[in-house]
């Protein structure tokens, strides 16, 4: 790729955009979910180890965020992103356990040119993440806005 952030234009139906690998820590499950998710599982091993999960496990949502930095360090810094209106779904399909190292992929699915704001483009991103056996933990999808590398061109 060039040295060109990525624009609207370079995401492309069927693109697909790896990310990671990201180890993740027993230190930052606690971490997190000190702050924000408090529950006996993502705080103690032995408490994780006794619930459905199986040992010590990252919050949902500390999943989705470390889903965001990876997207960030893959694409997201080096593009044209203005955000996102929402998330359309999260999907947890397994736990992340302290150990487990994440890669993901994100894949373009849609796209569309902003019929209101000149120079913005809407693109349909579908995310999975995958724990170090391939089993995918996290599925989600969202729509992102990014500007037009060329609004005269679209």
């Amino acid at each position: 790729m060039s040295n060109r952030p990525l624009a609207y234009e370079d995401l492309q139906p069927g693109m697909e955009i790896a990310m990671g690998p990201y180890p993740v820590t027993a230190g930052e499950i606690i971490e997190f979910a000190s702050e924000f998710d408090p529950q006996p599982m993502h705080l103690d091993e032995e408490a994780g180890k006794a619930s459905m999960l199986g040992g010590l496990a990252a919050s949902g949502w500390h999943t989705v965020s470390i889903a965001m930095r990876m997207m960030c360090d893959a694409y997201l810094l080096g593009s044209t992103s203005q955000g996102a209106p929402g998330v359309d779904y999260v999907k947890w399909r397994r736990p992340v356990l302290a150990g487990d190292t994440l890669t993901g992929k994100s894949i373009i699915k849609d796209r569309r040119v902003s019929g209101s704001r000149p120079g913005l483009g809407f693109v349909s991103v579908e995310h999975r993440l995958f724990n170090q056996r391939g089993e995918c933990v996290c599925e989600m999808a969202n729509t992102g806005m990014f500007l037009l590398r060329d609004p005269e061109a679209a």
